[in-house]
């Protein structure tokens, strides 16, 4: 793993591979780095508008509690599938499942927005679609994480997280009046076609990535076809490899572990516990708006830092030291005397928290053996979309016997077990980037 200066973090055996020629363009300027994030800024604005059509196509014909179990249903199986997306992407190469998953979710989504045009729409309908696609995300979800190692060199890899993060933002930010917009012009059949075309230009941009050549392709000896793998290797083998590969790596381990803890912790505070907050200090539906942009603001302002400079020195030290504000800043939020400072502090939260998130990715994939990538990413998206919201009735119980101040303490302890797993690992300590 020449791709850390670290010699802690070399492996212990060698790494199967590597990029067989560096590329000298930063990724802003690299062609297939930025057809990759145009595809896949557009798949997250799509993810946006169809959650938001999914919900009021559901409203339209159901309950609320009809239509709470539909949006909610499509959690199940990307939950439930992610780690084996993962194995599937590893078994037959991330760029191949990329593909065929966008085009499943193309296809279910321009399916729908054409049955819900011609009926009224049922629930039976809604939930397939939701469950379909759910499925296909958590293939599409570890496949399109792991393809920035494939497709740029190790030094970009900050660099690229920093603008996935923008696009995130973007994405999110720009997905709801969007939709907002095609289901005042034409209901929520018009809200899925325009998802639609989204998936669909997604599509068309990711056939036009290629990745970089490996060592191991650049050989003789032919890649063994997917019958050949499978007969080898069970998928329980493979998933199992995958656990233990983290599990043992110095360096993987513990930021994986770490990563898992602060999401836990600041899932809680940030998805309900500001509307606790903003609740019991009156400050009404405008105070929750102008903390959530302070969030988004301080995050955003952090993908643009790891964007333009590409690298930053002593990442395992400015890991630790930005994952300890960011917990301080969870456990500070009752303690802010008005609006003004909780804004600031939300600011200063994302602003740390988005950094610590974007080194943590960059350093588990410039340490993960090509591999094992889509195993890796699997087993990092399930902690934020599988398990995150797992902790939301806890959060709520302790805001119901403790109140808001002790549960938002108990998110900034848990947040800060993950700085802990990370300074008692002197690997991850002396991690560097190239």
């Amino acid at each position: 793993m020449a791709d850390v200066t670290t010699r802690a973090l070399r492996p212990e055996r060698p790494v199967a591979g590597r990029v067989a020629e560096p590329a000298s363009r930063p990724a802003y300027k690299d062609g297939t780095v930025l057809r990759w994030l145009a595809a896949y800024t557009l798949s997250i604005l799509g993810d946006s508008i169809y959650f938001m059509a999914l919900g009021w196509a559901a409203n339209r014909i159901a309950g609320p509690a009809e239509v709470g179990m539909i949006v909610a249903s499509g959690a199940v199986p990307r939950a439930l599938l992610m780690l084996g997306g993962g194995v599937v992407a590893d078994r037959f190469g991330p760029r191949r499942v990329v593909i065929g998953s966008d085009a499943v979710r193309f296809a279910v989504i321009a399916a729908a927005a054409v049955t819900l045009a011609f009926t009224p729409g049922h629930v039976w309908l809604l939930v397939t679609v939701a469950l379909v696609f759910g499925a296909v995300d958590a293939l599409f979800m570890p496949a399109v994480g792991a393809l920035p190692p494939r497709i740029s060199t190790p030094d970009q890899l900050v660099r690229i997280q920093g603008m996935r993060a923008l696009a995130v933002r973007g994405g999110t930010m720009m997905g709801p009046p969007l939709a907002g917009l095609a289901m005042g012009l034409g209901g929520p059949e018009a809200a899925f076609a325009l998802a639609g075309v989204l998936f669909g230009v997604s599509l068309l941009l990711l056939l036009a990535v290629r990745l970089r050549p490996l060592e191991e392709e650049a050989s003789a000896t032919p890649e063994p076809t997917a019958a050949d793998s499978a007969t080898k290797n069970s998928a329980r083998r493979d998933l199992t490899e995958g656990l233990v590969f983290i599990r043992r790596h110095k360096l993987i381990g513990p930021l994986v572990l770490a990563a898992a803890l602060s999401e836990l912790g600041f899932a809680g505070p940030l998805n309900i516990g500001f509307v606790f907050l903003t609740s019991e200090r009156d400050w009404g539906a405008g105070g929750m708006g102008w903390i959530v942009a302070g969030f988004g603001g301080g995050a955003a302002v952090s993908a643009l830092v790891l964007a333009v400079l590409g690298r930053l020195p002593k990442a395992g030290y400015v890991l630790i030291a930005t994952t300890l504000v960011t917990s301080a800043c969870i456990a500070l939020f009752p303690a802010a005397p008005d609006l003004g400072s909780t804004v600031a502090l939300a600011a200063l939260a994302g602003l740390a928290g988005g950094i610590a998130g974007g080194l943590a990715q960059s350093l588990i994939q410039t340490a993960t053996e090509h591999a094992y990538l889509g195993r890796v990413t699997a087993v990092t998206s399930l902690t934020a979309l599988g398990l995150a919201p797992l902790t939301f009735p806890a959060f709520g119980a302790l805001v119901s016997y403790g109140g808001v101040g002790t549960a938002f303490l108990a998110g900034g302890v848990l947040s800060a077990l993950g700085m802990i797993v990370c300074l008692a690992s002197p690997t991850v300590r002396k991690a560097e980037l190239a």
